[in-house]
C-alpha cells in the first residue's frame, strides 16, 4: 500500500509538517526512471527519491544521497531554488502533491503502469512532464466526484481507493459470511482504521514483500504509524529482495543452461564415440585395400573384397578413380591417427562435460539453500559465477564477443578485423585458436590472473574458430591451439596472416555453441 490513497493521505501532512520552508537545492537524475530531489532549510537536508517505473513506482526517502559526477542529468530547472509550503493528496486517488510558496506544484502521479512526475511553474503555466510520453498527464487534476463516498450495493464499492489489500483483510475476517449491515459495519471500520492506523506494517504476501496499513498476512515488522520512517523501512528492503530474487533467477538460469549444454554435448560425443566403435575403422578399410591390391584393377571405381575383420564377408569398399589404390590407403591410415586421437578427445569430452553437469547440478541444489543477497553475491564469486558481462563487452569491442564459465572469447569478424584482434587487443598470455590450413577468424580467450582456461572452454572456442572458418561445413575441423605470444605477424604479410611458433591441434565439430544465448 506503499501507493495507496489511504498512506499517501498519511505521507503528505507528515512532509508538509517535517519540510515546511525548505528550499529546493538539487533536482537531478542519473538512472533510467529516476527523479531525485534535495531539499534544504539552511542546515539540514531532506532527499526525495522517485523511482518512475511501470513495475514500481515508488517514493523513496534516503536519509542520505550521494551525487555521482558522471551519468547525472540535471532536470526541471524551474524547481530549483522554490519553497515548499505543503503537499497533500488528490481525493481518493495516488497522487501526491508538493505545493510550493509562489503557487508553483510539482504532483507525483503513482500509477502503477503510468507514473510520472507533473511540475507546474505556476498555476495557468504549461506543465513540464518527467515522462514526456505521457502527454495528458499535463492536465492532470482531482476528480470533481471523488470526493465523497460513492453509494453502491456493495459497500466496498463505495470506496475505490482501498486497494486490494482492505478486502482481503476483510474475507480474512469473515466479512463474505457476514448479513449486509454487518459487512458494511465493517468496511465502515477498515476505512476507519486507514484513515488513522495504529501502526504500519511490512509483510510477506504470496511471496511478495509488502507496506500495509493492515496487520495481513506474515507480518515481519510492526511499525510506529510514521510515513517517512516506514517507507525508509519498507523500500530498501523490498529493492533489496527484488535485486536478490532477480540474480538468483539469473543463476540458476545460467547453472540449468550449464548442465544442459553440458549434457548434450556429453550425449553428442558418446554418440560418436559408439559409431567410431562399431563401425568399420580407416585403418581396417586400409589393411583390405593393401591386402587384396593385385585384385584392383586400375581406375576402380569400387572393388568387393573378403573382409577378414568381419568373418570373412564380402564388403564393397568405395574408391577414387583417379588416384592409386597405395594412395587411398596412406590417406586412410592418415585419417586413422586421426581418429585415435578423436577417440581419446570424445573420451576425455563425456568424462568432462559429465563433471560439468554434475557441478552445476550440485550448485543449483546449495543455491536452493540461500536467502539473502549479500550471501548470494558471495557464493556466486566464490564459484565464478558473476553476473554475465557479454553484452557490456560487445558495446566496447569491435569482435564477436562471448562470455563462457568467466572468461571472454573474441573472435575476428574479417582478415583486417583479425589483425585488430591479434596484433591490438590480445595480450601474451591469452589463448589464441584458429582453425588449421584454412581461412578463418582468429579466435582470442583472454586470460584471468590466476585462472586456468578449463578444457570445455578451449573446447567450445576451438568450435567457433571451426565454425567462423573455411571448414564450417567439415564434419571434424582440426584447430591449432597456442598462447598468442607464440603468435607473430611477419613483415609484408597480407591481413589476417601470422605464423604460429609452437601449436596444439585439437580436434573439434565446427559449431558455435553460443547461439541459444544470444552470442553477437
Amino acid at each position: 500500500m506503499h501507493n495507496n490513497y489511504y498512506f499517501l493521505r498519511q505521507l503528505a501532512p507528515a512532509l508538509a509538517a517535517q519540510l515546511s520552508g525548505y528550499e529546493v537545492a538539487a533536482c537531478f537524475s542519473q538512472e533510467k526512471d529516476e527523479l531525485v530531489i534535495g531539499l534544504t532549510n539552511g542546515g539540514a537536508e531532506f532527499w526525495l527519491k522517485a523511482q518512475l517505473t511501470a513495475s514500481f513506482p515508488v517514493l523513496a526517502l534516503p536519509t542520505s544521497f550521494h551525487r555521482t559526477r558522471t551519468n547525472s542529468v540535471d532536470l526541471l530547472p524551474d524547481l530549483v531554488g522554490r519553497t515548499l509550503a505543503g503537499a497533500g493528496v488528490f481525493p481518493n486517488d495516488r497522487v501526491l502533491t508538493l505545493q510550493f510558496t509562489d503557487g508553483a506544484s510539482l504532483l507525483f502521479k503513482l500509477y502503477g503502469p503510468r507514473p510520472n512526475a507533473i511540475f507546474r511553474p505556476a498555476p495557468d503555466a504549461p506543465a513540464q512532464l518527467f515522462h514526456q510520453r505521457y502527454t495528458t498527464d499535463a492536465e492532470l487534476a482531482p476528480q470533481p466526484d471523488a470526493v465523497a463516498p460513492r453509494q453502491a450495493a456493495d459497500p466496498l464499492k463505495s470506496y475505490p481507493a482501498l486497494g486490494d489489500l482492505p478486502p482481503r483483510y476483510l474475507r480474512a475476517h469473515g466479512s463474505d459470511s457476514a448479513p449486509e449491515a454487518e459487512k458494511e459495519r465493517r468496511v465502515k471500520k477498515v476505512v476507519a482504521l486507514l484513515e488513522n492506523p495504529p501502526h504500519f506494517y511490512i509483510i510477506q504476501l504470496e511471496g511478495r514483500t509488502r507496506l500495509s496499513l493492515l496487520p495481513l498476512g506474515e507480518i515481519e515488522q510492526t511499525l510506529p504509524p510514521d510515513p517517512v520512517a516506514a517507507l525508509r523501512a519498507f523500500v530498501p528492503m523490498f529493492l533489496s529482495r527484488r535485486a536478490y530474487e532477480t540474480e538468483s533467477r539469473q543463476v540458476r538460469q545460467q547453472l540449468e543452461r550449464r548442465a544442459e549444454e553440458a549434457t548434450i554435448s556429453a550425449s553428442q560425443a558418446r554418440a560418436r564415440l559408439h559409431a567410431l566403435e562399431h563401425g568399420a575403422s580407416y585403418r581396417q578399410t586400409a589393411d583390405l585395400i593393401m591386402a587384396h591390391l593385385t585384385q584392383i584393377p586400375a581406375g576402380a571405381a569400387q572393388v568387393e573384397v573378403v573382409d577378414f575383420y568381419q568373418d570373412n564377408q564380402p564388403r564393397i569398399i568405395k574408391l577414387k578413380p583417379t588416384e592409386t589404390p597405395q594412395r587411398t590407403a596412406q590417406n586412410l591410415y592418415r585419417k586413422a591417427k586421426n581418429q585415435q586421437i578423436e577417440t581419446r578427445q570424445l573420451q576425455e569430452r563425456v568424462e568432462r562435460r559429465e563433471a560439468d553437469a554434475l557441478w552445476c547440478l550440485e550448485r543449483l541444489e546449495e543455491l536452493g539453500g540461500i536467502f539473502d543477497l549479500r550471501a548470494l553475491r558471495t557464493w556466486r564469486k566464490t564459484h565464478d559465477l558473476q553476473p554475465e558481462t557479454k553484452a557490456k563487452a560487445a558495446t566496447e569491442l569491435p569482435f564477436k564477443v562471448f562470455e563462457d564459465e568467466g572468461f571472454t572469447i573474441l573472435v575476428g569478424r574479417n582478415a583486417a578485423n583479425n589483425d585488430l584482434l591479434t596484433q591490438r587487443y590480445a595480450h601474451k598470455e591469452d589463448l589464441w585458436l584458429h582453425a588449421k590450413d584454412v581461412t578463418g577468424s582468429h579466435v582470442v580467450i583472454r586470460h584471468r590472473a590466476g585462472h586456468a582456461v578449463p578444457a570445455s572452454v578451449v573446447e567450445r572456442a576451438a568450435q567457433l574458430a571451426a565454425w567462423y572458418s573455411r571448414r564450417q561445413h567439415d564434419s571434424l575441423c582440426p584447430v591449432t591451439v597456442t598462447p598468442k605470444k607464440f603468435v607473430r605477424k611477419p613483415k609484408g604479410a597480407l591481413p589476417g596472416q601470422v605464423l604460429v611458433e609452437r601449436e596444439k591441434v585439437v580436434l573439434v565439430v565446427p559449431a558455435n555453441p553460443f547461439e541459444r544465448v544470444g552470442g553477437k
